[in-house]
């Protein structure tokens, strides 16, 4: 008979599904608290069904890597957020850190390709405005209540400006490159969206950075980032990344005045920021 199988009724403790899986027990636990692993309890003690713990041990299920049951998450994050559904979108999130998820491959994984299917989704006509805007709001407020899993204690490794550039009313890829760049171990002084150049130049003369990051989603900006961008070289007289959606290639960022292309997601953009720290003044 099995440890924790009493009476072979196919019923195991919380400490026998964790050697099952080969996870901590705490690990267990939140899969209870999140509803991804259904339980009862018998005198006094949560049991599950040895099944069940062995649905969670089949390759879809335990990946840790960007296999299908990312893809399977992600296309019910979409859900949720189109829905409007907080509650059910956090329960995603917390299912998947639940699972061995980390914070940053959540939002690289599940909410910033959700977010780009609900804007591909909107500009084919599938999903209305007042949805898209909903959707949003939503993940905005998931990504607040992931935000402080990114804080680190101890010395910061530099400071880091960063805001989406005038007239840009995209928000949230800043907030996900902030909250990276926090885990990374920089401090991050967040602009948001719609940024005036001179806000840019006041924060870095204020907080001396390692470069500040203008962000760039759509289209017609050019003539702002330009702005944002001469400023902080004559003023502030700082290194500058511009990334972001519209800036698809090193040869774009270049012509846009960047130091270095910041790639195509929030790691890549900490990568960029590292090199500059790591490079000299000016390189």
């Amino acid at each position: 008979m099995a440890r924790g199988d009493s009476g072979g009724s196919g019923m195991v403790g919380l400490r026998e599904a964790a050697d099952r899986l080969g996870v901590h027990y705490m690990t267990v636990y939140r899969y209870l608290r999140t509803g991804r692993l259904p339980a009862v309890k018998v005198a006094g003690e949560w049991r599950v069904r040895a099944a069940d713990v062995e649905k969670l041990r089949s390759p879809g299920a335990t990946a840790t890597g960007r296999g299908s049951r990312r893809a399977w998450a992600m296309g019910r994050m979409l859900d949720r957020l189109v829905a409007g559904d907080e509650v059910g979108a956090w329960n995603i999130v917390e299912s998947a850190l639940a699972s061995g998820a980390e914070p940053a491959e959540v939002h690289l994984e599940l909410i910033a390709p959700a977010l780009r299917a609900i804007g591909e989704r909107w500009a084919a006509g599938s999903v209305s405005v007042g949805e898209e805007h909903r959707a949003s709001v939503v993940a905005r407020r998931v990504l607040s209540r992931l935000g402080p899993r990114f804080l680190r204690r101890g010395r910061k490794r530099g400071a880091v400006v960063l805001g989406a550039v005038a007239g840009e009313r995209h928000e949230i890829p800043g907030a996900i490159v902030a909250d990276q760049l926090r885990g990374a171990g920089f401090d991050v002084v967040d602009l948001g969206a719609d940024t005036p150049a001179t806000s840019f130049v006041t924060a870095a003369e204020r907080v001396a950075p390692v470069c500040v990051l203008v962000s760039v989603t759509g289209s017609g900006h050019e003539a702002a980032v330009a702005e944002a961008v001469a400023a902080l070289r004559s003023g502030a007289r700082c290194r500058v990344l511009v990334g972001g959606a519209a800036v698809p290639n090193e040869q774009t960022a270049r012509r846009l005045g960047s130091d270095r292309w910041t790639g195509r997601d929030a790691r890549h953009v900490v990568a960029a920021v590292e090199e500059l720290l790591a490079a000299p003044d000016g390189g």
